[in-house]
């Protein structure tokens, strides 16, 4: 999973991308209004954390244009402005949640969670097809109910696929998924066909009824043969 941190405070901004990365989250973050439009119109994020008050411009004004571009992301809103007439704006904006500072993390973690199963996944934890099941609160992935180890990047990989089921992926749009913004710069996505190769090895292996079928010079596509 994805997430942009549009906070202009830099210490609380490290903060929370630390513990997100220890969570297994690709993070990107943004400190200005500017920045964080640009970010937007140019990547896709599985949920933004939207501070109000930033340099340039309001967070609100961020989630009207994000609303009005039926841009798909989940937003919560992390604000110091506590009264209710703020924090109805933001829902009432289209804000999935909202967490007045100071938070523990604990809480924000629990939050972003909860928005991410009840928007991708209908308020569960787990994704099942087929014979195989993963388990994203446990980062566990098993087969016909035994348990099949990834690595980080696999498992990032397969749960995109899952939430994409034969749909095509671009390479780009894995890359930026699974290894965050700028990616798209690299002279090559080589990276991408090794992760793709291993994943494939250990789903034939433990005998997947799904496969990762590649689509020439453009991506690839998660199906059921």
């Amino acid at each position: 999973m994805k997430i942009l941190i549009i906070e202009d405070e830099p210490d609380l901004s490290d903060t929370i991308a630390s513990s997100l990365s220890k969570e297994q989250y690709t993070v990107a973050q943004a400190s200005t209004y500017q920045e964080a439009l640009s970010k937007i119109w140019n990547y896709e994020y599985d949920c933004i954390l939207l501070d109000i008050m930033l340099p340039g411009g309001s967070g609100l004004d961020i989630l009207q244009q994000i609303r009005d571009g039926n841009k798909p992301q989940n937003v919560i809103i992390i604000s110091a402005k506590d009264s209710l007439d703020d924090k109805l704006d933001g829902l009432n904006l289209g804000a999935d949640d909202y967490l007045t500072k100071p938070f523990h993390i604990a809480e924000l973690n629990a939050r972003i969670k909860a928005v991410l199963r009840r928007k991708k996944l209908d308020g569960k934890d787990l994704i099942e097809i087929a014979n195989i099941c993963l388990n994203l609160s446990e980062r566990a992935f098993t087969v016909e109910g035994q348990n099949t180890p990834l690595n980080r990047k696999e498992f990032d990989i397969l749960n995109y696929f899952l939430l994409n089921q034969n749909r095509l992926v671009t390479k780009t749009a894995l890359a930026e998924h699974v290894w965050g913004d700028h990616i798209d710069q690299t002279d090559s996505f080589d990276f991408v066909y090794y992760q793709i190769k291993n994943l494939r090895k250990k789903l034939q292996k433990a005998e997947a009824k799904i496969e990762i079928e590649s689509v020439y010079g453009v991506g690839y596509k998660l199906i059921q043969p």
